[in-house]
């Protein structure tokens, strides 16, 4: 039997108390458990930011690639050997920034992987510049009279991009962000899950007070367009769960080496030792 135990390392998380990347790491580890997947079958990989530190107390298969570029990994890690649970654990600025480019060819070619979007509008790990997703008039330390543009909406971009499962949850709402992380795990293509996670530190606004009186709950919409009509509304109400799922070809499916993964083709180089050896 599984329990959330073979997920834990030695190592106590050093994330400023009360963040929001507390609720996401015991959600995703409650997904995983709910999954029951091994934890040898798991592969996570980090992008850089606050968000990356998760990599020392998760004990599953973990690589941190370079800022911006987790998804273009993750993917590489997919393609070789598809029979791993792959999971891309990013940041808002990681991600939609630094990554911009990545994440919406990956939503477009559909592979079969789960992103988590760490979205707290600002750059953590670098003490509190604005980041892509920050909201117009937020004072950060690279905004100190405010924001002066409008935000990047990362299931926006998700949608119209052609990702096929596109969700938001709260950080403080561990019960469902652990249901809406089981079904994006299980979706077979691009799961998006936008995590709303408050930075206690150096967002001063959006806290959980401020998500808790705005958030709720909406039903998987039927139409993309009526999904991206949820995707787009801010402010008074803030819509969480599973906006838009459909089911399409993978890009896994699309390669020719769908049906046999990599990992399990012969290298097909005679006398392996004497050739590595070479590299001593």
């Amino acid at each position: 039997m599984i329990t959330s135990d073979i997920y834990k390392t030695d190592i106590t998380p050093t994330w400023c108390p009360g963040c929001g990347n507390f609720g996401i790491w015991m959600a995703l580890k409650n997904a995983l458990t709910k999954l029951a997947v091994p934890n040898h079958n798991v592969v996570i990989v980090y992008g850089v930011g606050c968000h990356g530190n998760m990599r020392d107390w998760m004990h599953v298969y973990g690589v941190e690639g370079l800022h911006g570029r987790a998804l273009p990994v993750a993917q590489g890690i997919k393609l070789a050997n598809s029979k791993l649970t792959v999971i891309a654990v990013t940041g808002d600025g990681d991600c939609i920034g630094e990554g911009g480019n990545h994440f919406l060819h990956a939503a477009k070619r559909n592979p079969n992987i789960t992103v988590l979007v760490h979205d707290n509008q600002v750059y953590g790990l670098t003490t509190g510049q604005a980041s892509p997703t920050a909201q117009k008039g937020l004072e950060t330390k690279s905004t100190p009279g405010g924001v002066m543009e409008l935000p990047l909406n990362p299931l926006s971009l998700a949608l119209v991009a052609g990702g096929t499962f596109v969700s938001r949850g709260f950080a403080g709402d561990i019960p469902q962000l652990t249901e809406i992380l089981a079904k994006a795990i299980l979706h077979k293509g691009f799961s998006v899950v936008d995590i709303l996670q408050p930075c206690v530190t150096f967002d001063k606004i959006h806290d959980y007070g401020w998500y808790r009186k705005r958030i709720y709950t909406v039903e998987p919409q039927k139409e993309k367009h009526t999904a991206l009509e949820k995707s787009m509304e801010w402010g008074d109400t803030i819509p969480l769960g599973v906006l838009y799922q459909e089911q399409k070809e993978t890009s896994e499916d699309r390669e020719a080496v769908a049906r046999t993964p990599l990992v399990d083709f012969p290298l097909g180089i005679p006398k392996r030792d004497d050739f590595l050896n070479m590299f001593q």
